[in-house]
């Protein structure tokens, strides 16, 4: 890696971690040189503006979640092998396996969602490509497949475990959290699989 392709993966690096405790609008260019030992200058040199560096931060993070939550499931068969890998791996990247301050998607989210712009667009398009994916994987527990409002509602459910999941453990640090998750997890995909026996 050449060393101004490294010293761009550092900036980003040091930003997605305080904008996961801290929020994206309260990331400055100044707290990211400072944190990474760099002049603002050296950070502008790589990013011309704050919302460059927030577009991103955010690229990079759509491309990190699919390589720590999506890639290791994709191997797998359709349906319930895929779904495990990915809900195990969905929580480590809640629980902050990855980044100090939980999953900063969910921080970009809950910011981004009454903000119109390129970057909201650009956060949308990517978690509505990641819900029909998820979908798709849904749909295929159920003989017959499920019809489109059917995976709509079962990834609705899915997704409230997440963000249930984030809140309990990580503000209310509840330790009975991820059992919870898992059995609430465990109880939607029966019940998708007990259609297939219907």
């Amino acid at each position: 890696m050449r060393k101004g392709d490294a010293t761009r993966a550092r900036i980003i690096e040091e930003a997605l971690h305080q904008a996961s405790v801290r929020g994206y609008s309260a990331v400055s260019l100044n707290d990211v040189a400072d944190a990474v030992d760099l002049s603002k200058s050296a950070v502008f040199k790589h990013f011309q503006s704050k919302e460059a560096l927030q577009f991103a931060l955010i690229e990079h993070l759509i491309d990190r979640f699919r390589e720590k939550v999506w890639l290791p499931a994709e191997p797998l068969a359709h349906g319930r092998p895929r779904l495990d890998v990915i809900f195990d791996r969905w929580l480590a990247w809640v629980d902050g396996e990855h980044w100090r301050g939980g999953c900063p998607i969910m921080v970009a989210a809950i910011e981004l969602d009454d903000q119109p712009g390129p970057l909201r667009e650009y956060l949308k398009e990517k978690l509505t490509g990641w819900a029909t994916l998820i979908r798709r994987e849904l749909s295929c527990l159920s003989d017959p497949p499920l019809d489109q409002e059917a995976a709509e509602q079962a990834y609705f459910e899915l997704k409230s475990i997440f963000f249930g999941y984030h809140q309990s453990h990580r503000l209310l640090n509840d330790h009975r959290s991820r059992g919870q998750a898992q059995k609430a997890y465990e109880s939607l995909v029966d019940r998708l699989a007990h259609r297939k026996a219907a």
